[in-house]
């Protein structure tokens, strides 16, 4: 990078850095660290949502993954609206009526504690991980920069956001995303501009979609049903209700997001927001992914995007195969868009089915995905959008570690520490040990980061480790709320199958992991309804919320 570019990203992650901090300078209770008093606008918990979403995985992985598979990955997003609104209509108002700190807290009162502490775990388990991954993400941007060592990378990371999520609490992270989500959005529009500016003269937009759709790269509806086929209309719209519902209405890091807002009504429509503006979104981040794959038609790719593999292949056989494939790649496309007709197509279609074969041979089953879009934007870019683009895709690690972090931290003191080890202490205790819960946190996504090495496409491996777990989030609170008859020992024993189920339907690969969110859930909710035929009905019915504003209280234990 140059000099201007590190200006760039130094001024832009220390801004949102400092304004986050300065945003949350009052917070000083359990209530403020955790919940922000339940204060936060609409808009700044909408674009927390969003950000949560858009990580660094989001910029890196989504990207490659349009250049390597096309765009059908979109249809992950089609189940979200639906199950935003059914978030908005069914979790939130309970949620908010229950004056929890946590999601977990409502299944207490619903069930019973073994119920809250066994899911409360899973989530511990689910999202630590996961955190891991998600900070992992820079340590491949500077690994393809500088050449750091990714141990090196993550450490300063994780150093950074949990020095912001130990002093700010909740209200400095949701600060944060909200600048960081705009960011992420000026930063986007000027990736998949300068992918399409960057072209040959007489090559535009139009010519580039005619040879990214010749290519398959926008793919971005596939209608053939197929069990094994983790992305088509089928498994996003259902399997992808079912994560979306999981995710928003039973993990704590976006649960806590919605509870910070003022009153039922600004959850919602934070929710909804979000509903309405996060499939715009990946398209143009999946689009951006094409027009780079269209870019590399007519400026020659790397053999392989990893640095370390393409220092290996050089002036190796498959590199000169590879230079001749790129060629004869090239004159097919500029054939293909002189004439525009089936036989150019098809002759295009079988230079691109060259290149495929010959990248496999050389990256000998490492997959390459999350460097694509590093590669491009480092070796491309103008100067200080560079930096700007980097900036984003830190910017977006942090914000969705920080998130996680706050919320692993809350679980651990409200569902654990505050329910089982030390009841009745005082708010300052509380607060004190919430900051060192996230200091742990903090530290363990660090150590965690490195099992995301190797992991092939990060945005794919972060939402089947998601899918082991969420279905059986999923299926206990439908229990709870669906089936007043229902008790604990029920919901205990449904989970424990659910999860059961779907690991074992992950052992046979035989099934999209988008399925195991519906499978696990309807584990759940038969065993649970099965195991109350023979049990008395414990249920402890709780009512809606209203639409008022509530003041947070502290939880009843």
């Amino acid at each position: 990078m140059r000099l201007l570019d590190w200006a760039v990203l130094a001024a832009t992650i220390g801004f949102i850095v400092v304004y986050g901090l300065w945003k949350s300078r009052k917070t000083s209770t359990v209530s403020g660290y955790l919940l922000a008093d339940r204060s936060l606008p609409w808009y700044a918990v909408a674009l927390s949502i969003m950000a949560t979403q858009a990580s660094a995985i989001t910029f890196i992985s989504t990207t490659g993954q349009a250049y390597a598979d096309g765009m059908r990955f979109i249809q992950f997003y089609f189940g979200l609206p639906l199950a935003m609104i059914l978030v908005s209509k069914f979790f939130v108002p309970r949620f908010r009526n229950a004056n929890v700190y946590t999601a977990y807290e409502y299944l207490e009162k619903r069930f019973d504690p073994k119920t809250r502490a066994l899911v409360s775990l899973i989530f511990l388990i689910q999202r630590g991980l996961a955190c891991g991954m998600v900070l992992y993400a820079p340590a491949v941007v500077l690994t393809v920069i500088l050449g750091w060592p990714d141990q090196l990378t993550t450490g300063i990371m994780g150093f950074v956001v949990i020095l912001y999520t130990v002093f700010g609490g909740i209200r400095a992270v949701t600060w944060t995303d909200f600048q960081q989500m705009i960011i992420m959005i000026v930063g986007l529009f000027v990736a998949i501009f300068t992918a399409v500016h960057l072209l040959p003269d007489g090559i535009g937009f139009g010519d580039a979609l005619t040879l990214a759709g010749a290519a398959g790269k926008l793919n971005a509806v596939t209608t053939n049903f197929d069990w094994h086929d983790r992305y088509n209309l089928f498994s996003g719209v259902i399997g992808g209700m079912f994560l979306a519902l999981a995710y928003f209405g039973c993990d704590q890091s976006q649960v806590q997001r919605y509870l910070t807002a003022k009153d039922v009504q600004q959850s919602r429509v934070s929710l909804l927001f979000n509903a309405v503006a996060k499939i715009p979104m990946q398209f143009f981040i999946l689009l951006t992914g094409a027009m780079v794959f269209v870019f590399y038609i007519f400026t020659p790719p790397p053999v392989t995007f990893h640095a370390g593999n393409f220092k290996n292949l050089a002036g190796t056989a498959i590199e000169r195969q590879h230079e001749a494939a790129v060629a004869e790649r090239q004159t097919a496309a500029r054939e293909l868009l002189a004439h525009r007709d089936a036989a150019h197509q098809a002759q295009f279609q079988a230079a691109q089915q060259k290149m495929d074969a010959i990248h496999k041979t050389a990256t000998a089953g490492f997959n390459d995905t999350n460097f694509v879009f590093l590669t491009f934007v480092t070796q491309h870019l103008p100067a200080g959008f560079v930096g700007l683009v980097i900036a984003v895709i830190f910017g977006a690690a942090m914000s969705v570690s920080s998130g996680e972090i706050n919320s692993l931290a809350t679980v651990t003191m409200i569902d654990f520490y505050k329910r089982f080890v030390s009841k009745g202490s005082s708010d300052f205790h509380y607060l004190w040990f919430s900051r060192g819960a996230t200091v742990f946190w903090g530290i363990y996504a660090i150590i965690s980061a490195q099992l995301a090495r190797g992991l092939g496409s990060l945005v794919e491996a972060v939402n089947l480790l998601g899918s082991l777990f969420y279905g059986g989030l999923l299926g206990v609170f439908l229990l709870a709320f669906c089936f007043p008859r229902v008790g604990g020992t029920a919901a205990f024993f449904g989970v424990l199958a659910g999860e059961a189920a779907i690991f074992y339907t992950h052992s046979t690969g035989k099934v999209g992991f988008l399925w195991y969110n519906v499978i696990g859930c309807a584990v759940v909710v038969a065993v649970g309804l099965i195991l109350s035929i023979f049990a008395p009905p414990a249920s402890r019915s709780l009512p809606l919320a209203t639409d008022a504003p509530q003041q947070p209280q502290s939880p009843t234990l």
